[in-house]
């Protein structure tokens, strides 16, 4: 008998190399949430959505990103915002992750494949590929649980039966680090502005963002080698390399931020405000732009110096393996080990007492220069589609849609229809990653890397 077309396709699949399957899987994701989003059953005015906003949202939610062209709750109905959680959720874990987890979960048997598909979408962790698959499902899970319940302790007497919606909403998109909100109907287009003083909804809603951009390999590492110890009274054992270098450097990162931000921005953004609130206000932007998009202050009306610290918290990132986006803090991390080794004389990057290999310095090395060509080549575009915008601002737009934050100076929705496909595009390779999606477009079905063995060049730099 001859194969049917969906066992001539399945077996396809199965050829492809697992970087190009996760590539796949997003754009088929994009492409269904897109052709759902344009129907007029998700408009709340029951109207068809021009397909370039359509797809940009679709996009933007997938890749956890929040950029939108218009507010949530004002153009979607309850169907179209079930649409955008839905593709947040999916895009926020990874279609592989998911799918591979819930296999794991009911106890079905996983092959070669699915155990390559499923550490590739885990950026390549060398973990026991079962155990981090059970602790992403089941700790997402219980993150969103526990974050919902304890934001309907405010919503529900705000918004009544619609604050469990919202509190819902709004825990999935804060863990998944997307930025999507539907508080549009108290207040359009105010993200998190209204409960900039409410430590309750700011302080779960930043714990969201920090738990779900600190990586599910470093979570399953804290689990298994702090956590658990302490709770069956054994002796505790050493985080990895990869998990000091994530909590370290966020840490960090978030509070520099908050330092620099509360600073420039004391007597602007947060003007009148008590001194608690402001502290408040700038701990809550420090890690919303860490790839999250909620914004506790009004990023339009922000000096050009946050701006532009905003732009380079962004371009960081979150860590590997997470829900987050950006270029990441380890490879950031690589880069500034590889800069102060040369200028030691060392051959070799080290940190903590441990080296680096070649390898990872050369892949930081790429997907930071290919980060930078991009955003910059994007925002170069949008800055001569839009005349009235500054140089600034189209940067920032370019530097949020590719670390997929979400944060923006109220520009989106002035945007010209190219320059939102650009975006778009920018979202995707954001998610995906620029190594990977060049690898997914190049790679031979076999998945070899390794091109011919060639002679040395001698070349001079510096």
């Amino acid at each position: 008998m001859n194969p049917s077309i969906g066992e001539k396709m399945l077996s396809r699949m199965k050829e492809l190399p697992p970087v190009r399957l996760i590539v796949i899987s997003f754009f088929v994701v994009i492409t269904l949430g897109t052709i759902l989003l344009c129907l007029p059953v998700s408009s709340r005015q029951f109207v068809f959505t021009h397909p370039i906003d359509a797809l940009f949202v679709a996009t933007s939610a997938t890749c956890v990103t929040g950029l939108t062209p218009f507010d949530s709750w004002t153009h979607w109905n309850t169907f179209g915002q079930m649409v955008v959680l839905c593709l947040i959720q999916v895009g926020g874990l990874g279609l592989a992750s998911l799918t591979t987890g819930f296999a794991v979960l009911m106890r079905k048997k996983l092959g070669l494949k699915e155990l390559w598909l499923a550490s590739e979408s885990a950026n390549g962790s060398s973990l026991n590929v079962r155990s981090l698959l059970r602790i992403i499902l089941r700790f997402t899970f219980v993150c969103e649980s526990v974050g919902a319940a304890i934001l309907m302790l405010r919503f529900v007497p705000e918004y009544g039966v619609y604050g469990i919606w919202a509190s819902i909403f709004t825990s999935i998109s804060a863990f998944c680090n997307a930025g999507f909100d539907i508080f549009g109907i108290k207040t359009p287009d105010m993200s998190m502005i209204p409960y900039v003083a409410d430590p309750l909804v700011s302080l779960t809603v930043a714990s969201l963002i920090i738990v779900g951009g600190i990586g599910f390999v470093v979570v399953s590492d804290v689990y298994y080698n702090q956590l658990r110890p302490r709770i069956l009274r054994q002796q505790t054992k050493k985080l990895t390399f990869h998990s000091s270098v994530c909590l370290i450097f966020t840490g960090i990162l978030l509070l520099l931020g908050t330092v620099v931000l509360f600073c420039s921005e004391y007597n602007s953004t947060m003007a009148g405000m008590p001194f608690g609130v402001r502290l408040n206000a700038s701990f809550f932007q420090s890690v919303s732009a860490r790839t999250a998009g909620f914004a506790s202050v009004d990023i339009a009306s922000e000096h050009d110096f946050s701006k532009i610290v905003t732009i380079l918290l962004m371009f960081v990132g979150a860590c590997p393996g997470s829900t987050g986006g950006g270029i990441k803090v380890t490879t950031m991390v690589v880069l500034a080990c590889t800069v102060f080794s040369v200028f030691r004389g060392h051959d070799d990057a080290s940190f903590l007492h441990k080296r680096i290999s070649k390898e990872v310095v050369y892949r930081s090395l790429a997907i930071t220069l290919a980060a930078l060509a991009s955003v910059i080549v994007v925002s170069g575009i949008i800055l001569s589609l839009n005349e009235d915008l500054s140089g600034v601002d189209a940067l920032f737009e370019a530097v949020s849609a590719f670390a997929t934050t979400g944060l923006s100076a109220s520009v989106t929705p002035t945007l010209d229809y190219l320059s939102k496909a650009l975006l778009s595009f920018l979202m995707f390779l954001g998610r995906v990653g620029p190594v990977s999606l060049a690898l997914a477009i190049g790679m031979r079905s076999g998945g070899h890397r390794n091109g011919p063995v060639m002679p040395e060049g001698k070349i001079i730099v510096g």
